[in-house]
Parts: structure tokens; C-alpha cells; sequence
């Protein structure tokens, strides 16, 4: 029949084109869940491999903080001991390195060392270069040790510190070397190698004055000599520069410790070692 043959030939095309967006849906669907999937591995990825830096990171902070500490240690340790040891050197002048490492080990203690990172804890310590001369009385004393980070996997190896600290025993002066010396008073600096016996000697007091930095270079001081620029300030500075009458360097600021006398005034017999000031001292 002809009517039959219309609805035969037609259904098949009807429900082709019915069907087609339909897929087309599901394939969108489909790419938008890989896509989703895609950026969520990527993110999985760099935080399994930004974590572990960041605790290694950590971990080396609280590391270097220790080693710190145990360098502190070690030194606050030293100091106290060598303490002892000039108390003591009265007597004998000589170093023990094993008294010394015995009393390193009491100030710090015995436990704190053994937890910490020193290769081999309280037996790591060693003093075997500690020198004290019977002459002068002068010394230093050292303290080595091996500090190791328990980081097998990195395979680090030990890091070799060390802790010196100078000294000088206590030993007193003879008397009898101070019997002749009439005992007036002086005026050192804290600084200074000479002292001197006018307390308004050029040398302690400054005339401090302010010149361009442009000028300074043909200026010259009371002796004749150049002024050169100054150790501790550099001496540079925009528009003017500090300079005094005596001295042979000019400053950049008045606060230039170049610039400041710190006068003590002493026995003579205190001012032993220090030569005379060779303006006020003829």
C-alpha cells in the first residue's frame, strides 16, 4: 500500500536525525569529564612533588637552628671553663686538654650533648690545641668537634667546627717592678696606645671643623700631611666632610667613632704597656 510505504521509508530517517544531538550531548559530556579529570591529575602531580621540598625545607630550618644552638653551646661552655682555667693559672700555668674538655662538658652537660649533633655527644669535644704561654700569661683555647646531619638518604657528610676564644691568666703583677714609678694620675683612651699626662693635650681634644668635599683634598692638617678618608665612615659624603686640626683623615659623620675620646683618667702604674703621648708627655 502506498501509505505504508510513506510511514516505512520515513521512520528510519525520522529517528536519525532525532538521535543525533543526542550524541552530540554526550560527547560534549563525555570531554568536559576528561577535561575535569586531566586538570585534577595535574594538580595531584605538583603537590606530590612541591610537598616534599617544602617539608625538606623545614627540616633543613630547624637543622640549621640547632647547629646554632649547639655552637653557642659549645662556646658559652668554653668561656666558662677558660674562666676556671685563669682562676687556676695562678698556680700552674699549664693547659689540660682533658680538664678543659671535662669542664666544657659540666657547664653544657653531659645529656644535652649526647642529643645533640656532635659526632660521638660528650666524648666528641676535643682541646688537644689549646696553648697557654707561662711567660705572658696570654692563651687560646680551642674546641673541636664534628657535627653530622642525619640525613641518610642525602648522604652528607660531617662538618668540621671549631671554637677559639683568647685568654689571659691572672696572674697579677710583681710590686716591686711599681716601687720607683711615681704614682700620678694619666689619661688613656680606650683605644689608644700612648697616655698622657694633660688632660687638654690636642690629642684628647678635638677641633673638629666641617670643609667641602671638594676642599679636603687641598687642605692639610698642623704636621703638613694629607687628610685620607676615614676607615670606619669611608669619609664620602654629599655636600661637606668633618675634619680636625691634628688628625689625618676626614669623616662623613660626626658620629664616626673616629671622632669621639673616651678619656679615663688612671694611676700611672695602671697605664703599664702604654707608651707617653709625645706632645704632652716631654
Amino acid at each position: 500500500m502506498p501509505g505504508y510505504q510513506y510511514s516505512k521509508n520515513i521512520l528510519p530517517h525520522f529517528y536519525r536525525k532525532a538521535s543525533a544531538p543526542a550524541c552530540r550531548n554526550c560527547n560534549k559530556n563525555l570531554n568536559k569529564n576528561q577535561s575535569g579529570k586531566g586538570v585534577k591529575g595535574s594538580i595531584t602531580v605538583e603537590a606530590a612533588l612541591a610537598v616534599p621540598f617544602f617539608f625538606l625545607a623545614i627540616v633543613s630550618l630547624l637543622y640549621l637552628m640547632e647547629l646554632s644552638a649547639v655552637r653557642t653551646s659549645v662556646r658559652s661552655g668554653l668561656q666558662s671553663a677558660g674562666k676556671q682555667l685563669m682562676q687556676d693559672a695562678c698556680e700552674a700555668t699549664i693547659i689540660i686538654p682533658s680538664k678543659l674538655e671535662n669542664d666544657i662538658i659540666n657547664e653544657i652537660g653531659g645529656d644535652r650533648l649526647d642529643r645533640s649533633m656532635i659526632k660521638g655527644g660528650r666524648g666528641g669535644i676535643h682541646c688537644e690545641e689549646s696553648c697557654l704561654s707561662p711567660v705572658t700569661g696570654n692563651g687560646t683555647l680551642k674546641a673541636k668537634y664534628e657535627v653530622h646531619l642525619p640525613l641518610p638518604a642525602f648522604a652528607v657528610p660531617t662538618i668540621t667546627c671549631e671554637e677559639s676564644i683568647r685568654i689571659k691568666a691572672w696572674t697579677g703583677y710583681e710590686k716591686n717592678f711599681f716601687e720607683n714609678i711615681k704614682d700620678d694620675t694619666v689619661y688613656i683612651t680606650e683605644n689608644g696606645i700612648v697616655y698622657h699626662k694633660d688632660y687638654h693635650c690636642t690629642y684628647l681634644e678635638l677641633s673638629i671643623r666641617m670643609v667641602s668635599d671638594t676642599e679636603v683634598k687641598a687642605l692639610r692638617n698642623s704636621s703638613g700631611g694629607k687628610y685620607y678618608p676615614c676607615e670606619h665612615c669611608g669619609g664620602g659624603a654629599a655636600g661637606g666632610v668633618y675634619i680636625t686640626d691634628n688628625g689625618d683623615r676626614y669623616h662623613s659623620t660626626l658620629a664616626c667613632s673616629g671622632l669621639k675620646r673616651t678619656v679615663y683618667a688612671v694611676p700611672v702604674s695602671e697605664a703599664a704597656g702604654k707608651g707617653v703621648c709625645s706632645r704632652c708627655g716631654r
